[in-house]
């Protein structure tokens, strides 16, 4: 089966170790095959690059916004300009129903993605999640529903 759709999840914070090889490992991901749609929740850090490099690929970007006052949630600064330039570069957006742009909501939106693509991308460390929703979840969940999971990231580097 030909993969057309690929979600993402992943860290916020990369650390400046790790993102050349997180760079690359999404690129030849999205780059180098038959990509129908890329699917992010545009999140700082490993969903706006990822959308980021989709959009440079070529690939149109599905944007699931996991709650209500998603925006609020992303602060003031660059995350929330890269959301909102991200946001009108999508081709389309998916709104989940939730009010609060919480834990829940993120894992609501992670599942969805799960859900909706052939595979996924994880901008992960390997460590477990820090909280509901978190990429260790996420990826926990894809394996559990056979989901493929393509991890990106550079060994021996943590974060914080």
């Amino acid at each position: 089966m030909a993969v057309t759709r690929i979600g993402v999840t992943g860290h916020r914070d990369i650390p400046a170790a790790a993102l050349e090889s997180v760079r690359s490992g999404i690129r030849a991901t999205l780059c180098r095959r038959s990509v129908v749609e890329a699917l992010s929740s545009l999140a700082a850090g490993a969903d706006q690059l990822f959308a980021d490099i989709a959009l440079s690929c070529g690939v149109p970007v599905t944007a699931v916004i996991p709650g209500m006052d998603y925006e609020r949630s992303l602060g003031t600064g660059d995350a929330l300009t890269g959301y909102r330039r991200l946001l009108t570069s999508s081709v389309s957006q998916v709104r989940l129903p939730r009010e609060a742009s919480d834990e829940a909501a993120y894992r609501a939106a992670g599942r969805w993605i799960v859900d909706h693509v052939d595979s996924m991308v994880a901008v992960w460390d390997g460590c477990p999640a820090r909280g509901p929703g978190g990429t260790g979840e996420v990826v926990a969940y894809a394996h559990r529903v056979g989901v493929p999971v393509t991890v990106v990231w550079s060994p021996g580097v943590r974060r914080r």
